[in-house]
C-alpha cells in the first residue's frame, strides 16, 4: 500500500490571548448572525477598515452556517482573513466546520489562528481544523499537500485546553488512518495487506491481534465469508482486534464490512456502480479507526473488533445465485443475488461476537443503496434489536458530526426473506432493502442487544471543510465514544425485539 497516515499529525497547536498576539499568516474569526466580532479579534477587525466590511458586503455574508469569505489584507501577516459564520445556536458540529473552512482555505500557510466568539470549543476548533488538512496524495506524481505548521486557538491553556487538543489530534489521526484505507486503491489493499496494516497499527497500541486465513475459516464454520470470497483470487482473512484493560466491566463486540472491492461477484454491477467500491471496506475502516482511538486514550470498555476481508469477484468458482451458504451458527442463506454480500460477511463476524458474550454488539457497513435513497449522503441509517442502544448511539454520534436516524425493523417484514429451501435467503422484495438487510443480520445477534448501522451515504463526501473529496472515516468517532460511554454509564440495554 503506498500510504497510511502516521500516528501523528505534524501540526503544533498553540493558544494565544487574541488576534494580536499571532504571527499567523492566516486567521480566521467565527460569527454568529449580527457580525458582533470576538473581542479578541475587535482590533483585528477594525485595523481592516471599510475594505474589509464591502468585502462581506458583495459575498452577502451574514454569519449563516457554512459560509465564509476570504479578505486578501495585503499585509505580510495576516496576509488572509476568513469570515466564518456560525449561525444563530450553533452547536458543536458548526465549530468544527468553521474550523475545517478555516483549514482548507489557508492549507498553503505556515501558520494559522482562529478566534470564536465562546470558549469551551477548543476539542472541536482543534478537530475540524486538523481534519481539513487531510488530503490523499499517494498517487499524485507532483502532490500539493498542506503545509500549515502552527494553529494558534484564541484563548487561555489550562490543563483542559491541552487535554482537549489532545483528545484532537488522537480523533484526527484515526480518521486519516481510516481515510487512507479506504481512499486507497482495491488493487494495493488486498486482505491480507489491510491484515499487515491492522497488526502494524495495533502493535504499538498493546492491542492483541487473531488472524484468521482461509484454512481457519474452513475450520471454523464461516460459510459466509468464504462463500463470498469464492470467486477471488485474493484469499480471504477475517481479524479479531482485541483492547483487553485491566478491571474493564463492560463488553461490546464492534463488526466492520471488509469487502475490499465489490464488483457485485456474478450478479455484475454495472461499470459505473464499480467505480466507487474500493470503499466497500469502509465499516472495516471505521473499527480499525475506533480501535485506535480506543487504544491510545486508554478507554475502560473491554472491546472485540471484528473484520471479515475479502474481495466479491466473478472468478470461476463464485457463489451463483441460487447457492446456499451455511454461515458461522448453522443457519443457511440462500444466495439470490451475489451483490448483497455485505451482510454475509456480517453474519459470520456478528455469530462469532455472540460467542464471546458482550453487553453489546454494533456492526457498521456500506450495507445498501437503499439506505441512500432514504437518508441522502450525510446520515446513515441506524436499527436494532435495542432502540435504547440505538437512541444512545444517536446521541453520541450528533455533537460529533455523525449523524444516524432510527430505522425500524418491522416483524412483519421478515417474510419478504423467507426462502423454501433454506433459513432465509439474502434478499428481501422490490422495497425497504436497508430494512430487510437488517433483519437478515439481526437473525445473528442472538440475546445480545445490537445496532447495525449503514453508512452507505456518509462514507465519502463532496463538502470543503474538515471533510473533503473522498472517504470521510464517518463512524470512527462515534463507536469509539461509544465505548468511552459504556465504561463511563455502564452497559445494560434491553432488547426489543
Amino acid at each position: 500500500m503506498a500510504r497510511i497516515a502516521d500516528m501523528d499529525i505534524d501540526i503544533d497547536i498553540s493558544f494565544v490571548e487574541s488576534l494580536d498576539d499571532s504571527p499567523a499568516g492566516a486567521v480566521g474569526v467565527a460569527v454568529r448572525p449580527g457580525l458582533e466580532w470576538p473581542a479578541a479579534a475587535a482590533s483585528l477587525i477594525q485595523s481592516l477598515g471599510p475594505g474589509f466590511a464591502a468585502a462581506l458586503e458583495r459575498e452577502k455574508f451574514t454569519g449563516k452556517p457554512g459560509s465564509a469569505v476570504s479578505y486578501d489584507t495585503g499585509r505580510d501577516a495576516p496576509h488572509t482573513v476568513v469570515a466564518l459564520g456560525l449561525g444563530s445556536d450553533p452547536g458543536p458540529e458548526q465549530y468544527r466546520r468553521a474550523a475545517g473552512m478555516l483549514g482548507r482555505r489557508s492549507r498553503r500557510a505556515a501558520s494559522a489562528a482562529l478566534a470564536a466568539d465562546e470558549g469551551g470549543r477548543t476539542r472541536e476548533l482543534a478537530e475540524g481544523f486538523l481534519l481539513s488538512q487531510y488530503s490523499f496524495t499517494a498517487y499524485q506524481s507532483e502532490p500539493e499537500p498542506a503545509v500549515t505548521e502552527t494553529l494558534f486557538l484564541v484563548g487561555e491553556a489550562g490543563e483542559a485546553e491541552e487535554a482537549a487538543v489532545e483528545t484532537a489530534r488522537i480523533n484526527a489521526e484515526a480518521v486519516m488512518f481510516a481515510r487512507d484505507l479506504v481512499n486507497t486503491p482495491a488493487r494495493d489493499k488486498s486482505p491480507e495487506e489491510v491484515a499487515r496494516l491492522a497488526r502494524e497499527m495495533a502493535g504499538p497500541l498493546g492491542l492483541r491481534v487473531v488472524e484468521h486465513d482461509r484454512e481457519d475459516l474452513e475450520r471454523g464454520g464461516f460459510g459466509g465469508v468464504l462463500g463470498v470470497a469464492a470467486g477471488s483470487g485474493r484469499p480471504p482473512r477475517l481479524l479479531e482486534i482485541w483492547h483487553e484493560p485491566e478491571g474493564a466491566e463492560a463488553f461490546a463486540v464492534l463488526a466492520g464490512k471488509g469487502i475490499t472491492f465489490d464488483s457485485g461477484g456474478l450478479s455484475l454491477k454495472p461499470a459505473s456502480g464499480m467505480e466507487t467500491m474500493k470503499t466497500d471496506m469502509s465499516g472495516a475502516a471505521a473499527v480499525l479507526g475506533a480501535m485506535q482511538i480506543i487504544a491510545r486514550r486508554g478507554i475502560g470498555t473491554k472491546v472485540l473488533g471484528l473484520i471479515p476481508l475479502t474481495d466479491n469477484m466473478p472468478g470461476p468458482l463464485a457463489t451463483k445465485p441460487g447457492d446456499v451458504l451455511t454461515t458461522r451458527n448453522g443457519k443457511t442463506i440462500e444466495v439470490l443475488n451475489t451483490d448483497a454480500e455485505g451482510r454475509l460477511v456480517l453474519a459470520d463476524a456478528l455469530a462469532l461476537g455472540v460467542e464471546h458474550n458482550p453487553d453489546v454488539i454494533v456492526d457498521i457497513a456500506t450495507l445498501t443503496g437503499a439506505c441512500m435513497v432514504a437518508l441522502g449522503l450525510g446520515i446513515a441509517g441506524a436499527m436494532g434489536t435495542s432502540d435504547e442502544l440505538v437512541r444512545r448511539i444517536m446521541e453520541l454520534g450528533a455533537p460529533l458530526g455523525e449523524r444516524f436516524w432510527h430505522l425500524p425493523l418491522p416483524e412483519d417484514y421478515r417474510k419478504q426473506v423467507e426462502s423454501p429451501i433454506a433459513d432465509m435467503k439474502n434478499i428481501g422484495g422490490k422495497w425497504a432493502g436497508a430494512l430487510t438487510a437488517g433483519l437478515i443480520l439481526s437473525e445473528f445477534a442472538g440475546d445480545v442487544p445490537w445496532a447495525h448501522l449503514d453508512i452507505a451515504g456518509p462514507r465519502t463526501s463532496e463538502e470543503e471543510h474538515y471533510r473533503s473529496q473522498g472517504a470521510t472515516g464517518f463512524g470512527a468517532l462515534t463507536l469509539a465514544a461509544l465505548a468511552e460511554d459504556l465504561a463511563e454509564r455502564g452497559a445494560s440495554f434491553s432488547r426489543t425485539l
